[in-house]
């Protein structure tokens, strides 16, 4: 009898496949994904070596430990279903994604570790 060593390895893992400048491609489970930036900001500027260790945080969630970044599983297969927030501080609580700013007319605001565009 022969074991396929890669099938159990990709049952029971999250990998990087690639990273280019609009997201990342990872497999999770056995299936991949693509991680768009826009969806989740923390790893655009986050160094290579950071965002490549990825692990399974149980059975339904996947780690970034050096980024203290967390996501479900559910949340790759079903984005739609997830609303986005970014919280800078225990107290905030911002919507990540608003309709299109005019960022040309708009002035920010900063003060206390938030942000509001007007």
């Amino acid at each position: 009898m022969q074991t396929d060593l890669r099938s159990n390895i990709n049952s029971t893992s999250a990998s990087v496949l690639m990273i280019n400048a609009q997201g990342i491609m990872i497999s999770v489970l056995g299936q991949d994904f693509f991680i768009s930036y826009n969806r989740i900001p923390w790893l655009q500027d986050a160094p290579i070596r950071s965002v490549l260790n990825v692990r399974m945080s149980g059975p339904e969630a996947i780690e970034w430990p050096e980024l203290d970044v967390d996501l479900e599983i559910d949340s790759l297969r079903h984005p739609e279903r997830y609303l986005l927030l970014i919280k800078h501080n225990e107290f905030d609580k911002v919507q990540a994604n608003f309709s299109p700013i005019n960022f040309k007319s708009a002035k920010l605001y900063v003060g206390c570790g938030t942000f509001l565009v007007i």
